[in-house]
C-alpha cells in the first residue's frame, strides 16, 4: 500500500516530468481502474481535471478522488486527510516540494467525505496547477 500511495501521490502532486517505471505505471493504472469501477466516474471528467484543471461538481468524480485517497490509506472514513502522515510517507527528497501544498490545503471540508477529498484536490491543483494530475 505504501508504494501505491507514493506513486499516486507523486502522479497527483509532483511535476509531470517525473517518469514512472513500467511497474509503477501498472500500479497507478490498477488503482485508477479500481476507483473508476467502484464509482462509475466518467473518464472525460478526469481528463478535464488533468487537461484544464476543471473539477466538475459531480458526485462520482468526488467519490473517485476519495476512493484514491482511501486506497492510499490517507483519509479517514469521515473524510479527514491526515496531512502529516501524507507528508511522512513520501520519499525524503519529495517531501520538501510537496509539503507546502499539502499543509496549505490541509483538509477542505464539504458536505461529505467525497466532497472533502474533491475540495482538497482542487486546492492542490490551485496551488500547483503545473504539477497536478489525477491518475
Amino acid at each position: 500500500m505504501y508504494r501505491i500511495f507514493v506513486i499516486v501521490f507523486c502522479a497527483c502532486v509532483m511535476p509531470r516530468a517525473m517518469s514512472l517505471s513500467e511497474e509503477m505505471q501498472e500500479l497507478v493504472t490498477m488503482l485508477h481502474n479500481t476507483c473508476v469501477g467502484e464509482t462509475g466516474v466518467d473518464e472525460s471528467l478526469i481528463d478535464k481535471v488533468n487537461k484544464e484543471k476543471v473539477f466538475a461538481d459531480d458526485e462520482k468524480l468526488k467519490c473517485y478522488i476519495k476512493c484514491l485517497l482511501t486506497q492510499m490509506a490517507v483519509i479517514s472514513d469521515d473524510g479527514v486527510i491526515d496531512v502529516e502522515a501524507t507528508i511522512a510517507v513520501l520519499p525524503e527528497e519529495q517531501q520538501e516540494v510537496a509539503a507546502p501544498t499539502i499543509r496549505t490545503c490541509g483538509t477542505k471540508v464539504g458536505a461529505n467525505p467525497c466532497e472533502n477529498a474533491w475540495l482538497t484536490h482542487k486546492c492542490y491543483a490551485e496551488n500547483n496547477a503545473g504539477a497536478y494530475m489525477l491518475p
